[in-house]
């Protein structure tokens, strides 16, 4: 029978988390400083269970592994993305992320691309996107300096925004703003500044990455032109947030349901969703399941239709 897969989220305590994916969508969190939440994910650091169906129970990592008629029979041989819910209740370290030959070459995964859309900012909210060195001299000069001030470039933020962050981005999200994360399955993180922050479990400064930083780095930068744009079915608004050939690895998009959705799947190979505001239904070959705000799932390969119905709105994401 064709279902969706629904996932439990993995949680992971971070320096700068804090306790608003718990209010915000009602999840029972750990003790400590929730930074993420991997809400569909088959990475090692943090791989989904199942909680639904014939494949209930089993990790997403293997299902992808052993049943790939599930994704189209996809090359890849792990699973390619990886979505997450972040509360930056703190400013993140100031980073950047290899591309696929950099991160297969020295740390033996995907490189990572990824993208932001913004569930919540505080007035004044702002990310770190890009920087202002001209040269690869400029940049190395400026990062060893510790010239923060002159190399990193402000972005000012409100809810309801999109950035997309290819690899070689120097970026960070700040205090105050909560984002639904798409990216490519990958964990590697280069920190170039971390505000002389200490954690308390070690007593000591997070580790930096400064030549890995400087080696992946764009330079100079130049911000993506995006191409965001609606169409409207009956009651229902999508966004396509972005795709190729702006984003080589996956496309994201943003379903707003005001009463019912009905959708056939085109030309893509399975579909990852995470809802984002409200509650509603999820049909599927006539079965019904009850989503609300905070329900991951994916439609495998064999869902070809499926109706949506309530008021909600979902973000919505397939690899390419």
């Amino acid at each position: 029978m064709s279902e969706p897969l629904f996932l439990k989220p993995v949680f992971h305590e971070k320096l700068w988390g804090g306790r608003l994916l718990e209010k915000d969508f009602g999840y029972q969190l750990p003790a400590g400083k929730i930074g993420e939440c991997w809400s569909i994910s088959g990475h090692p650091h943090g791989t989904n269970v199942i909680e639904n169906g014939q494949y209930q129970g089993q990790l997403l990592s293997k299902v992808y592994e052993n049943h790939p008629e599930l994704f189209g029979n996809p090359v890849s041989k792990v699973f390619p993305l990886l979505v997450k819910f972040l509360d930056a209740e703190a400013s993140l370290s100031v980073q950047v992320h290899p591309d696929n030959a950099y991160a297969a070459e020295h740390e033996g995964e995907l490189g990572k691309t990824e993208c932001w859309y913004v569930l919540h900012a505080e007035p004044g909210a702002y990310l770190i996107y890009g920087h202002h060195a001209k040269t690869q001299a400029e940049l190395r000069q400026m990062i060893e300096a510790g010239d923060w001030e002159h190399l990193l470039r402000k972005k000012y933020v409100k809810t309801g925004d999109f950035v997309y962050v290819p690899s070689g981005t120097i970026h960070a999200l700040n205090k105050g703003i909560e984002v639904i994360e798409t990216q490519q399955s990958s964990d590697t993180t280069y920190r170039l500044y971390d505000y002389d922050r200490v954690e308390e479990k070690t007593g000591k400064k997070r580790e930096l990455h400064l030549q890995q930083s400087i080696d992946v780095t764009d330079v100079p930068f130049k911000e993506p032109v995006l191409n965001i744009r609606t169409k409207k079915i009956g009651s229902a608004t999508i966004t396509t947030l972005v795709k190729p050939p702006i984003s080589p690895y996956f496309s994201v998009y943003k379903w707003d349901v005001q009463d019912e959705l009905t959708m056939k799947r085109g030309d893509k190979s399975y579909i990852l969703a995470s809802v984002i505001a409200g509650s509603g239904r999820l049909e599927v070959d006539g079965k019904v399941y009850d989503i609300k705000k905070g329900t991951n799932f994916i439609l495998p390969n064999d869902v070809t239709e499926w109706r949506l119905v309530g008021k909600l709105s979902l973000v919505v994401s397939n690899p390419e």
